[in-house]
């Protein structure tokens, strides 16, 4: 079984939108460099920014995401960002009726359940699970290996937050990566057991 990833890119008081859901500068960093980050050749990053990125983006089985997200995106068309082979949306509701029936989507209800068909799609590959209410869920449900933050240089003052709404302690081990890019500084830290 992989390890699972709680990921986000999160402005540096700590959120991952505002409170309209906008996400202002926090993505500057994918068009800060000249190193294009995918084929599409849209998003470019500095070298130290593409090859801690690709590197964590090759490791990805299955990225879960809450439903909030799966309808903000309009689940990206039926085709996972970043090349990733599968999602799990975390949802009360189903799939929507005639949306890319073909698409590797998956509508579980539950934490529980997102985390058991996300383990069972992964095999050995990382479960990314996406910051914020249902990434901070998961995190208090002591299924998270790993946090992983790209901060990027911005204050939002207030919005969604990185970890929803986590209102306990958990302690993380000191970052085992401290990676800067062009308007971002990748962090990795272990989830102390």
């Amino acid at each position: 079984m992989g390890k699972v990833v709680m990921y986000g890119t999160v402005s540096v008081d700590g959120f991952i939108a505002d409170e309209k859901d906008q996400v202002g500068p926090l993505f500057e960093w994918l068009s800060s460099g000249d190193v294009p980050l995918d084929e599409s050749g849209q998003m470019k990053v500095s070298q130290a920014s593409h090859d801690h990125t690709r590197a964590y983006w090759d490791q990805i089985g299955v990225t879960v995401v809450g439903r909030h997200v799966f309808d903000m995106t309009d689940g990206w068309d039926g085709t996972p960002p970043s090349g990733i082979d599968h999602m799990v949306v975390v949802s009360h509701r189903p799939r929507p009726e005639g949306w890319h029936p073909e698409a590797p989507f998956h509508f579980v209800d539950g934490i529980e359940a997102a985390m058991a068909k996300a383990q069972e799609l992964a095999g050995d590959r990382t479960v990314e699970v996406a910051a914020g209410d249902v990434g901070g869920q998961i995190l208090a449900a002591g299924f998270v290996d790993e946090v992983a933050m790209d901060v990027a240089p911005v204050v939002f003052g207030s919005g969604k937050r990185y970890f929803g709404s986590v209102d306990t302690q958990h302690l993380l081990e000191d970052p085992d990566t401290v990676i800067q890019g062009n308007r971002v500084l990748h962090l990795r830290y272990r989830v102390r057991r």
